[in-house]
């Protein structure tokens, strides 16, 4: 199973990035996935979470209505819209598979990791 996040990068406060997870197919059939981020010096947390086929969303309080997680179930492909980023949101961004349909806030209920991508917001 291999999951490989793209889109990182650097822009400025109020800017906009979207990053993307690809998954090789039968990682991502029938499988919840999310986002988390870890910043320097930081406890990795929860950002979004998405169920399968995608009817479900969750989003972490610092994120919701400023990020939007997706899922495109032909290609295998699992997004995070990220619009009006501040600073704050600097970090690794690590996409991850579920071990459950349902999509969960709850990291140790997620089986398979991405490499990450930073995610670089300046003021």
């Amino acid at each position: 199973v291999q999951l490989q996040a793209s889109g990182g990068g650097l822009v400025q406060a109020g800017g906009s990035l979207r990053l993307a997870c690809g998954a090789s197919g039968r990682a991502f059939d029938y499988y919840g996935m999310g986002w988390f981020r870890q910043a320097p010096g930081k406890e990795r947390e929860f950002v979004a979470a998405i169920s399968w086929p995608g009817t479900r969303t969750y989003y972490a309080n610092s994120v919701k209505g400023r990020f939007t997680i997706s899922r495109d179930n032909v290609k295998s492909t699992v997004y995070l819209q990220m619009d009006s980023l501040k600073p704050e949101d600097t970090a690794v961004y690590y996409c991850a598979r579920s071990n459950v349909q349902s999509g969960t806030k709850d990291s140790t209920q997620y089986d398979y990791w991405g490499q990450g991508t930073q995610v670089t917001v300046s003021s």
